[in-house]
């Protein structure tokens, strides 16, 4: 194991605890606790966790793992929806996509589909897709792509996961209209709507789904049926749910009768 899927692994453990000691986290990673001390030494470096007596807590009130340690949390349930997603996407729509890792796989699996490889539509020039974005790591690894129109939204960066918010980002986005908007959750239930964990995410979530014609959620089921601070928007105003098949029939049923097309891969 390297030292980065150690210390990946120890924020997810930490993420699912609560709190870590030493040596339960040496015995789950089957490395020495003098290891494991000083991986958690370095993770506090970083101010990505608070050092404790016997091991470690988390940094701050509100705890929210960064997106470059979220990458391979149910990747495979992750990659079988982005497939899920892109498949609905037409060639020569508007997309909106927002930050996550959700949405990134959706992106990178939109960059290898053969069919938007060319420009599509009958003018000359014309872009296969126009990806309209706020986070940046995804326009970073759009913008190679010649046949992609990438808009970057302004604002202002969060560096826990990427994304551009505030009142110059929302400014640029109000003037835009989307086709398709692809959204990232942290939380989706059928009485409470989509929301995520902090307010200047949510207010761009939001403000997208509004300059959307379709919106769709992309959440693997962990995320389904529970409930995060900040809203997004209603249930009713989702289109479609693209999750895996860990959400059940009964699951299912509430986010359908509110006239959500449900989709599980």
């Amino acid at each position: 194991m390297t030292r980065k899927e150690r210390w990946q692994t120890l924020l997810d453990l930490l993420v699912e605890r609560g709190e870590l000691e030493v040596e339960p986290a040496a015995e789950a990673l089957g490395v020495s606790a003098a290891t494991v001390r000083r991986d958690l030494d370095q993770l506090a470096e970083q101010q990505l966790l608070v050092r404790t007596r016997g091991g470690a807590v988390p940094h701050g009130v509100s705890y929210e793992l960064p997106l470059r340690y979220r990458t391979s949390r149910r990747a495979a349930e992750k990659r079988r929806i982005s497939e899920a997603v892109a498949a609905l996407i037409v060639p020569g729509e508007v997309i909106g996509l927002t930050g996550g890792t959700t949405t990134t796989e959706v992106a990178r699996t939109l960059a290898g589909r053969a069919d938007l490889a060319a420009p599509a539509g009958p003018a000359a020039g014309s872009p296969a897709l126009t990806v309209v974005t706020n986070a940046l790591n995804i326009a970073g690894e759009l913008v190679i792509r010649p046949q992609f129109k990438i808009v970057l939204t302004g604002g202002v960066a969060r560096p826990q996961s990427y994304e551009l918010t505030g009142p110059l980002a929302q400014g640029v986005l109000g003037q835009l209209t989307v086709d398709t908007a692809v959204v990232g959750v942290d939380a989706f239930d059928p009485g409470d709507g989509a929301a995520t964990r902090h307010e200047d995410e949510a207010a761009m979530n939001r403000l997208l789904c509004e300059r959307a014609r379709r919106v769709i959620i992309a959440a693997d089921s962990s995320k389904l049926g529970v409930r995060a601070f900040a809203r997004i928007c209603a249930t009713s105003a989702v289109d479609v749910l693209v999750t895996d098949t860990g959400l059940s029939n009964a699951g299912a049923e509430p986010f359908e009768s509110a006239g959500v097309q449900v989709v599980r891969v």
